[in-house]
């Protein structure tokens, strides 16, 4: 069955991939595994040189594959050509940074010698999602391949073009074949890819319900597992919050990426002595939001990525709106062709109604009102996940206080969350485990070897 990008701006097909059958995959996961042998014997001098010149191929190409991500999955020309500059940048992070951060330490024993190594640990399995079609892999690849290992990938099926891009550009570059790999798959495949002893660990940034699937099948197959999962992010506005500074950045943290980000803003808690305030100037930023074609560079909103990711979303809505919650704006679904939703306020929103108590992956906020800064990190902790969240203040005790108790893996003070090469990217509770990013995330699929000399 090949797999099928559908331009969601239109609804018209924009191109066709035919699937790998298991022949192919198997000689696949032959050529990584060799490819694995010698590119983890070669320096990194040699890595990084090879994975700057993908880097400069890409900064290169921005415009069009700005263009084909904005094609096949509905983001904005603008967004699309920002996630290709950023890639570039933590590609030539990860390319000057990863020797050091895995630089062999030494520990003081009893020993004449001893201490730790970070060895790369083979071919690791990565399954991919749709809403960040290169970034999510680049972040995952870049320092797991200068580390040492090999990376192959399964990519969502309605980003084909934007995975044979990646493979494409690592082979351009001058990567033999083998280090970066994608394959045409089905879910109903995935299992055994993980199950080949050829694989040695597994990634996965997506849905909890795969996250759940994945983790099982690695722990059956006793592989090191790393899972990006979702996340109901908390946006903290403190009562010392610069308002006029605030409410512009809600909206871009709600709306990026047409909403369809796990760590987006979702959950807006502000302070009842601020919350007039917030609620007047925020819902009137949002229906503001202008929504359409994603090639236009006035267009601040495209479509959701799918018929049927708008449907859910428009269902969440319905329903909680049914059950007691208020749109202050948005809403409804516009006519015409295309899979768009508008920028959306809810209020009021009844704790066990769906958007109380579900992830929201498109432009719809919950706004909260709490009694103080207490019971607003109380309500932000109040969720089953633990993936970002931010805090909107001017004053320090504020914010060191929402740093210490926020229960997530990223706090950003007066800044929207963001994944950056420098900083472990993860999560806590169902948001999943493992990290990324940083010399964290460099480390996951290495054996921390330790070695003793007498």
């Amino acid at each position: 069955m090949p797999f099928v990008s559908i331009n969601p701006a239109n609804e018209k097909v924009v191109a066709q991939y035919p699937a790998h059958t298991p022949q192919q995959v198997d000689q696949a996961l032959d050529v990584a595994s060799r490819a694995f042998q010698s590119w983890k014997a070669t320096s990194f001098i040699d890595r990084a040189r090879v994975m700057v010149r993908a880097a400069e191929l890409l900064e290169s190409e921005i415009p069009v594959v700005g263009e084909l991500m904005t094609s096949e999955m509905g983001k904005t020309f603008a967004s699309a050509k920002g996630e290709a500059m950023k890639c570039a940048m933590t590609m030539r992070y990860f390319a000057e940074h990863a020797e050091g951060m895995l630089q062999e330490q030494s520990v003081a024993t009893s020993g004449s010698r001893s201490g730790v190594r970070f060895d790369p640990t083979g071919v690791i399995f990565a399954v991919m999602p749709w809403n960040f079609p290169l970034w999510q892999v680049i972040r995952m690849a870049a320092p797991t391949i200068m580390a040492g290992n090999v990376v192959m990938f399964k990519h969502a099926s309605n980003v084909p073009g934007c995975a044979k891009y990646l493979e494409d550009l690592f082979l351009r570059a001058g990567f033999s074949p083998g280090v970066m790999t994608n394959v045409f798959v089905d879910h109903d495949r995935v299992s055994s890819i993980i199950g080949d002893p050829r694989v040695v660990g597994v990634t996965l940034t997506g849905s909890e319900r795969a996250g759940r699937s994945v983790a099982e099948l690695a722990g059956t197959h006793l592989k090191k597992c790393v899972l990006e999962l979702g996340g109901s992010d908390p946006f903290v506005v403190a009562s010392s919050a610069d308002m006029d500074a605030t409410v512009p950045l809600a909206v871009t943290a709600r709306i990026q990426n047409n909403g369809q980000a796990c760590i987006a803003a979702k959950r807006f808690i502000v302070v009842r002595d601020r919350s007039d305030e917030f609620l007047e100037k925020f819902a009137a930023a949002m229906s503001a939001v202008r929504m359409g074609d994603p090639m236009d560079p006035a267009t601040g909103l495209g479509p959701l990525v799918s018929r049927s990711q708008r449907d859910e979303l428009a269902n969440q809505v319905t329903s909680s709106v049914a059950a007691g919650a208020v749109a202050m704006t948005g809403g409804e679904v516009p006519e015409g062709a295309g899979f768009f939703y508008p920028a959306t306020v809810l209020t009021n929103v009844p704790a066990d109604s769906r958007a109380g108590c579900e992830e929201l992956f498109g432009p719809v906020a919950v706004v909260y009102v709490a009694d103080d800064l207490d019971d607003a990190i109380r309500v932000a902790n109040d969720t089953p996940w633990g993936l970002g969240g931010s805090i909107w203040a001017k004053d320090e005790r504020e914010i060191n206080e929402a740093i210490e108790r926020l229960d997530v893996g990223l706090v950003f003070a007066n800044a929207i969350v963001a994944s950056m090469p420098e900083l472990p990217f993860g999560g806590t509770k169902l948001s999943g485990f493992g990290r990324e990013l940083s010399r964290f995330g460099t480390r996951e699929f290495t054996n921390a070897k330790s070695f003793f000399v007498a």
